[in-house]
């Protein structure tokens, strides 16, 4: 239940109680559920990556300060081809991926960590 407070405090746009340092992109995985194949997404903020019909915009990655290796969380939209709106928008978690999850027929994706050079 705490996570869930964490997290809701997290996505409503308040200061995290730790300091943090901005990437300059993230590294995603993306799973095809279909066939079971795996793919790791490089994404730099502000950009495009694509995997079967969905385009995902990396709108931002955060890291803990002095800790690059730390706990990332990014800011991401998702969206299908051929579909209005978007499949998800919202900040994903890497330590808590399930979280705030995408919903998504065939493909999961989640947060691994930030681009830190």
């Amino acid at each position: 239940m705490r996570a869930l407070a964490l997290g809701a405090m997290f996505c409503a746009g308040t200061a995290m109680a730790e300091p943090t340092n901005n990437g300059s992109g993230a590294i995603l995985r993306a799973l095809d559920k279909t066939s079971g194949t795996t793919v790791d997404l490089s994404i730099p903020n502000g950009q495009i990556a694509s995997i079967g019909r969905l385009k995902i915009v990396l709108n931002e990655c955060r890291y803990p300060e002095g800790n690059p290796s730390g706990d990332a969380y990014a800011a991401i939209e998702v969206s299908e081809i051929g579909s209005v709106g978007t499949v998800f928008t919202g900040w994903m978690i890497a330590s808590a991926p399930a979280l705030n999850a995408m919903e998504h027929s065939r493909y999961d994706i989640w947060v691994m960590r930030c681009i830190t050079s």
